[in-house]
């Protein structure tokens, strides 16, 4: 195939080969270490019963390529988990059973990460705005006052950690000013003002930091593709400067944003940790903490397989919108 479409299915394949060798690499380094697999698994108030059941459910007397093969299975074609009294349907994707708290780790994780995905999603939004805008603004007001005091504010952002900001803007705007009530998640079905009032400082907590790198990012890449040729014709034959910066010279510099905002999107989902755990917020980060700390290692290992699963994601879609935006990127 040829063209887009050969394109699509080149980056969709590589996806899916990517998904998988990231499912070998978390399988062999969770479950293939030495140690008590078995213990680990079920958790440390365990009877020895119990582990030898948990021993039974993960085959761990089987060689490691036939273990990763039914867990594979599992997420392919769902699995079957013995609770002891009764047998259990866990549907693919399954990403197996928490032994401590008697729940499927899937089940676990579809119910944070709707917190996740409003975060990661709606700060998105904020630091593409802010740092598009601020890159823009600085390029095109190159050597004016503007460009120094806007470089000034995106190295402090940069700088700046995001428990910092977080707790900052708490303070002054819940706490002095009490311009907001201090952020608990509510669900958007339930009331879509309220959740996005409740969020407004959690997403501005990490568009802040993520800005600053949009910023710098935006700005070297106007500042090169307004000294390219076609820009100096448009100039030549009078076309308005606003014109050239909005219409000519944005969308050649979009490329590199595009391929940074994928990255951001896909790690943040996962990285948002410090955000959920300041803000009270029932993620996926907090959840990926609650379960490090009570040694839940079936949800460690699902979280980490979500995480990956959305950073492969978000970068396929960068390389399709990345040919889309740049006309001059060979689909290969």
């Amino acid at each position: 195939m040829s063209g887009f479409g050969g394109f699509l299915l080149r980056r969709t394949l590589g996806a899916v080969v990517t998904l998988l060798a990231i499912s070998v690499i978390v399988y062999v380094v969770f479950y293939a270490t030495p140690g008590n697999v078995a213990q680990i698994t079920c958790g440390p108030r365990c009877s020895p019963e119990q582990v030898h059941q948990v021993a039974q459910q993960l085959k761990l007397g089987d060689p490691l390529y036939l273990r990763y093969w039914h867990f594979l299975e599992g997420l392919v074609i769902g699995q079957d988990y013995s609770t002891g009294t009764s047998v259990e349907h866990c549907p693919a994707p399954c990403l197996g059973l928490s032994y401590q708290s008697d729940q499927q780790v899937m089940a676990i994780i579809l119910t944070k990460l709707p917190v996740s995905l409003s975060l990661v999603l709606g700060a998105m939004v904020l630091w593409l705005v802010l740092g598009v805008g601020t890159g823009v603004l600085s390029a095109w007001r190159r050597g004016r006052l503007t460009e120094r005091v806007l470089t000034a504010l995106t190295l402090a952002g940069w700088a700046t950690p995001v428990f910092v900001i977080g707790l900052v803007l708490m303070i002054v705007v819940c706490g002095e000013l009490q311009l907001l009530p201090f952020p608990q998640y509510v669900n958007f079905t339930d009331d879509p003002e309220q959740w996005a009032w409740n969020l407004l400082l959690p997403w501005l907590s990490l568009a802040l930091v993520e800005a600053a790198a949009f910023a710098r990012l935006t700005r070297s890449s106007m500042l090169e593709t307004l000294a390219e040729d076609h820009i100096r014709t448009f100039r030549a034959y009078g076309v308005a400067e606003r014109t050239i910066v909005g219409r000519h010279a944005l969308r050649g510099a979009l490329a590199p944003v595009i391929a940074l905002n994928a990255n951001n999107v896909g790690s943040a989902i996962g990285g948002a940790v410090l955000t959920e755990t300041l803000f009270g917020l029932p993620g996926i980060g907090q959840e990926l903490v609650h379960a490090v700390n009570v040694v839940d290692l079936p949800v460690v290992v699902g979280m980490v397989l979500v995480i990956g699963f959305f950073v492969v994601l978000a970068n396929a879609v960068a390389d399709v919108l990345y040919a889309v935006a740049d006309r001059r990127v060979v689909l290969t």
